[in-house]
């Protein structure tokens, strides 16, 4: 078995829930460029305890994902790369 790559985990991740992805995107005024599942092209996971964060990206926004489900969208800027806990540029309610 191969590992997937960035590309495809980007997909299954986005398809699993795009319509939650694009409410989120609307909600924060970010529709537009990197709208389609195609643009982002970053992925960034880590686990913190039992819960996985994602952070999905384009050149446009950043998507959080908690564990697989969407909970945050914004501008994305390049100190989430590399930042020790990208999470703490998004919105995490309860």
């Amino acid at each position: 078995m191969t590992a997937p790559t960035v590309e495809s985990a980007i997909h299954e991740l986005m398809d699993l829930a795009w319509s939650v992805v694009y409410d989120l995107l609307e909600e924060r005024g970010l529709l537009g460029d990197g709208l389609e599942v195609g643009e982002y092209t970053g992925i960034q996971s880590w686990v913190d305890g039992p819960t996985r964060y994602t952070v999905v990206h384009s050149s446009e926004v950043a998507v959080l994902f908690v564990d697989t489900r969407p909970v945050d969208a914004i501008v994305f800027h390049h100190d989430i790369l590399g930042a020790d806990d990208p999470a703490t540029f998004f919105t995490i309610l309860g």
